[in-house]
C-alpha cells in the first residue's frame, strides 16, 4: 500500500462522496486515507497519514469549519511535504479563489463547470501523479529521495504558476511548458524542443506548436486582470502575448532561486 497515491477528501455532500469514493475504488494503487466534513478532523487526517493529495470542499456548510480555514492551519502544520491541495467550491468569486491560491491551494475546480464531475477531479490528481512520478530528464538521474521531493515541489510550483494564468491542464501544450520550464530551471542549454519530441514521441514542430497554442488560448480567453497580475514580464504589443521561449524563462527565472 506504501505505493498507493493517497487522498483525503474534506467534502459535506454526501453525494459527492459517494461519487468520489466509487471512482476511486475503480482504480488500482490510488486510495483514499479518509472523508470528512470538518476542517478541524482534515488537518488531524493530515498529521496522521500524510496524504499525497486532498480534495478540499470550499464550503463546509454540513460540516464544520471551511476550506480557507483548513489551508490556513495546514501552514502551521510546517510539513516537510504538503499534499497537492485540489479545491472543488460553488463559489465563482474570483476574490475567494484568490484568497485560496495564496492561502496554498494548487488547483481550483468550480462545481459548476460543465465538465465537472468525480472523474474529472480524480483524473486531474492522476495527471499530477504521473508529471511528480519519474524523473523526466536521463542526464539527471534521481540518486536520493531528497532529489525526488525536491523535483516534485518544483513541478507543483510550475503548475501552480500555470494555473493562475489560466492554461488549462486538458489542453496538450501545459504538459510540455510544465516540463519545458523544469527543465531550463535544471540546465539552460538544452535544446527543449528535442528532448521533449524524444519523451513524448511527438515532432519538434509539433511541441513547439502546441505550446504556442496554449500560450495564445490562455491570452486570449483568460481574464486580463489575472494576466497582469500573475504575468509580469513586459509583452510585445505586436504579439498581444509572450512568445514561447519568452514564457519558458520568464517562470523558469521567477521559479529558479526558490529552489
Amino acid at each position: 500500500m506504501n505505493n498507493d497515491f493517497s487522498i483525503l477528501l474534506v467534502e459535506d455532500d454526501a453525494r459527492e462522496c459517494e461519487d468520489m469514493k466509487n471512482y476511486i475504488n475503480t482504480l488500482d494503487h490510488i486510495r483514499l486515507t479518509g472523508i470528512t466534513n470538518s476542517s478541524d478532523d482534515a488537518i488531524a487526517s493530515v498529521k496522521k497519514d500524510l496524504p499525497d493529495a486532498v480534495i478540499l470542499d470550499l464550503e463546509l456548510h454540513r460540516g464544520g469549519g471551511d476550506g480557507l480555514l483548513f489551508l490556513a492551519n495546514l501552514k502551521l502544520l510546517r510539513l516537510k511535504r504538503t499534499p497537492y491541495i485540489l479545491i472543488t467550491t460553488n463559489n465563482p468569486s474570483k476574490i475567494v479563489h484568490k484568497a485560496a491560491r495564496e492561502a496554498g491551494a494548487d488547483f481550483i475546480f468550480t462545481k459548476f463547470q460543465n465538465d465537472y464531475s468525480a472523474q474529472r477531479v480524480i483524473e486531474h490528481l492522476l495527471q499530477i501523479r504521473e508529471l511528480t512520478s519519474h524523473h523526466i530528464f536521463s542526464a539527471h538521474p534521481v540518486s536520493s529521495e531528497s532529489s525526488i521531493q525536491r523535483e516534485k515541489r518544483m513541478l507543483e510550483r510550475i503548475q501552480h504558476e500555470l494555473n493562475l494564468v489560466g492554461i488549462s491542464p486538458k489542453v496538450v501544450g501545459y504538459k510540455y511548458l510544465t516540463d519545458a520550464i523544469l527543465l531550463t530551471i535544471q540546465q539552460t542549454d538544452t535544446n527543449l524542443y528535442r528532448i521533449l519530441g524524444e519523451k513524448y514521441k511527438k515532432s519538434d514542430a509539433s511541441i513547439q506548436r502546441a505550446m504556442q497554442n496554449a500560450i495564445n488560448r490562455t491570452w486570449r480567453m483568460s481574464d486580463p486582470d489575472d494576466l497582469l497580475m500573475y504575468y509580469t514580464a513586459r509583452i510585445s504589443s505586436e504579439k498581444g502575448c509572450p512568445t514561447i521561449m519568452e514564457f519558458i524563462f520568464y517562470y523558469a527565472n521567477k521559479l529558479r532561486n526558490e529552489f
